[in-house]
């Protein structure tokens, strides 16, 4: 008897430490263990085929060819070499407490910034040395590794520390006069406004004037007499910014400006520099965002030489990404472009003024996702693309003559890689449905060498619902859209359970993928576990799946997306686990926009909807992104009225939670408060709720409140 009590006790305990948990709102926000740690800073360091990251705050490094990894250089050596370079400077500096990120000059040393300075750690002597310093309110660090010239912003100024030498760039007091930093508020993949030639004889940089664009007030709160703290906020048909490309000579200190030749209400992007510094080149595109120019220009002087490549498409054009030099032939290029409705890569040459490719490397119903580079002979170029299927995104090799392509990687998800400097092989970094991060090394031809890391499932010990991924038709009839359906936990035969829609629906976001938890956060399995069936469908709009799906919207946003997602309300319909009288919606930017759309568009269908910083009228949006998808109100007055979420207010029928963030600078606040607005004027009744001091998103530990009014909102009312 007492052997059966014991063994009944240690089953019990067993049992009680696998049983799995559940997943709450607070380690959703607050509990880091419940992601994927990707590894930092992952890097090729030589030809010689040798890697590094930074793993518990040491440099870590390996070679294809051996499973080793050593740590070669932790925080406790670093910090008193530094110390000890700084010490004749009569400079002083607290110790690093994080490794910092660091840049590979040679297979034995490497630069990093430290505060104010730009250092260099040599391996083979183990001592660090000073390259540079600059100011201490620098802002956008963007060095050289050539010359060691550090180029940074403080406030709107640019300048260039060489050698301690600082050398202000800009030498202009307007505050509406910005230099080096990001313009066309990071439309056309810009990012930063700072590019160094390839050998650091040049520095170019964007001067953005917006003395034209007028003042928006976004009003802050947090002090007894509350503050108008303007911002330049350029909506769909008004004034924009305009910009200028300048060249700062790193040899003789001059600077001069590209004599650019459209009207200065354009976009300027993509800058690439010849691999020998000779040329700068430039894509111009006009403000309709219809006719492109990649253009070539003098650094020297300025001088427009000559138009490489134009493009023309009746909707739009959207260059994300500039010119890759062959190695070997640097008088060839690829070019990624959507001419022929998908994104491919084309070959030219610049000896060629005909501007039309040598060559035309991919093909097919799919999209590159990103050039990596080229194979060690530069047959080859090594690319990520969705060839297999829209959710899946793998790395594949063409031969740069004949096309014919290969799977590189192998794995089942969302990959991308980075190839090493001999050009033999890859760092293939992904993930899946069920793999969080994985990192692996393969040949450029496909062949598995070894994993460098594998991160396990974090979530492995919480309860969440099944996931099914599958498609449906689109309104057209012709068209597959792709859907995810994460079902409650512990469904019980016969039941009904109330479903939430989320939904995004607009340009540049695809939410269902072979990734991570198929691309779902944490928070929609939270709302399956409280027994809500959780559908979202990536209707026609959404990103990567060519000019024709993404197009389908152009000057009308709102009404494709809806019928599509009309179409993901009758297949739940059809579901006898499905309780219809219990539909609810929720989205957020875009999402917000969707989720009222669809309320006012289907009254009778939708229970409930939760909007977060939602676009009301498409007038109230900005000019980049605006004008891309509507044109401008003065061309296109019939899509602005038709998309208006002001005008159907009173078909709206469901209950109705409003969030926004009142120091929102990308969907600005005055968007919701219209719409507060005429819910009043035709008396219906609305929920508001204002995050004060957040912006676009509310982010830190209000999220945990945002998560917590959100369920709540679902929980009370549907």
């Amino acid at each position: 008897m007492r052997k059966i009590l014991f063994l009944f006790l240690l089953l019990s305990i067993n049992s009680l430490f696998s049983q799995k948990k559940g997943l709450t709102i607070e380690d959703i926000v607050t509990n880091p263990q419940l992601y994927p740690v990707p590894l930092k800073n992952i890097q090729w360091i030589s030809d010689k085929d040798n890697f590094s990251f930074i793993a518990k705050n040491k440099l870590v490094v390996g070679n294809c060819f051996s499973d080793k990894k050593d740590s070669i250089l932790g925080l406790d050596d670093l910090n008193p070499k530094i110390k000890k370079a700084i010490k004749k400077e009569d400079i002083f500096v607290e110790d690093m407490k994080v490794f910092p990120e660091i840049k590979w000059v040679d297979e034995n040393s490497f630069v990093f910034i430290h505060e104010d300075l730009l250092l260099k750690y040599d391996l083979s002597d183990k001592k660090a040395t000073l390259l540079n310093k600059f100011n201490k309110d620098a802002q956008n660090i963007d060095y050289d590794t050539s010359t060691f010239s550090v180029a940074y912003t403080i406030n709107n100024q640019l300048f260039v520390s060489k050698k301690e030498n600082e050398i202000n760039l800009s030498n202009e007091q307007n505050k509406n006069i910005i230099f080096g930093q990001s313009v066309h508020r990071n439309e056309f993949g810009i990012n930063k406004g700072t590019f160094w030639s390839p050998k650091g004889m040049f520095l170019a940089f964007y001067r953005m004037d917006e003395s034209m664009v007028a003042d928006y007030p976004i009003i802050n709160t947090s002090e007894r007499i509350a503050k108008a703290e303007n911002i330049k906020y350029p909506m769909a048909g008004m004034t924009s910014h305009q910009v200028k490309i300048g060249i700062y000579n790193n040899t003789n200190d001059t600077i001069i400006y590209l004599k650019t030749k459209d009207s200065s209400d354009h976009y300027l992007t993509n800058i690439t520099w010849a691999p020998d510094e000779s040329y700068i080149y430039v894509v111009e595109l006009n403000r309709e965002q219809t006719h492109l120019k990649l253009n070539e220009y003098d650094p020297n002087n300025g001088n427009f030489i000559r138009t490489l490549i134009e493009e023309h498409n009746d909707k739009w054009i959207e260059p994300l990404s500039g010119m890759n030099f062959l190695i070997s032939k640097p008088d060839n290029y690829l070019w990624l472009s959507k001419r022929d409705g998908f994104n491919h890569l084309y070959l030219y040459s610049l000896e060629d003024t005909t501007g039309q490719p040598l060559e035309q490397i991919t093909k097919g119903e799919w999209n590159v996702i990103d050039f990596l580079g080229f194979d060690f002979e530069e047959k080859r170029v090594i690319f990520s693309a969705n060839a297999d299927d829209p959710l899946s995104v793998y790395l594949y090799s063409a031969e740069l003559r004949s096309g014919v392509f290969r799977k590189v990687s192998i794995a089942k998800g969302v990959h991308t890689g980075i190839i090493s400097k001999s050009r033999r092989n890859i760092l293939d970094i992904y993930n899946n449905p069920t793999t969080p991060y994985q990192v692996d090394i393969l040949t450029y031809r496909g062949t598995f060498m070894q994993n460098v890391y594998k991160f396990n499932n974090p979530i492995r010990n919480m309860k969440i619902g099944d996931t099914k991924i599958f498609t449906i038709k689109a309104d057209d009839g012709e068209t597959d859209l792709y859907c995810r359906l994460i079902k409650p936990l512990n469904m019980q035969e016969g039941k009904k359970y109330p479903v939430i829609v989320y939904v995004y629906g607009g340009p540049h976001v695809q939410l269902i993928k072979e990734s991570w938890l198929n691309g779902a956060s944490l928070f929609l399995y939270y709302l399956a576990q409280q027994g809500y069936v959780v559908f979202t469908l990536d209707n026609r709009g959404s990103d990567n799946r060519g000019l024709k799906f993404e197009q389908a919207i152009h000057k009308n946003l709102g009404i494709v997306e809806a019928k599509d997602q009309y179409k993901g309300i009758e297949y739940l319909k059809k579901l006898d686990f499905v309780d219809t009288t219990r539909i609810g919606i929720h989205g957020w930017s875009f999402g917000g926009f969707m989720t009222i759309n669809m309320m006012e568009t289907y009254p009778n269908i939708f229970k409930v909807g939760v909007a977060g910083g939602p676009v009301i009228d498409w007038k109230y949006y900005e000019v980049m992104y605006g004008e891309r998808y509507m044109q401008t109100p003065q061309k296109n007055p019939e899509g602005y009225t038709k998309t208006s979420l002001l005008n159907n207010v009173d078909k709206i029928k469901g209950r109705l939670l409003v969030i926004h963030g009142d120091a929102d600078p990308v969907v600005v606040w005055q968007n919701s408060l219209e719409f507060i607005k005429k819910t009043v004027d035709e008396e219906i009744q609305a929920d508001y709720f204002v995050y004060p001091g957040h912006e676009h998103n509310v982010m830190g530990k209000d999220r945990i409140h945002l998560n917590n009014k959100i369920y709540q909102y679902f929980k009370d009312n549907l």
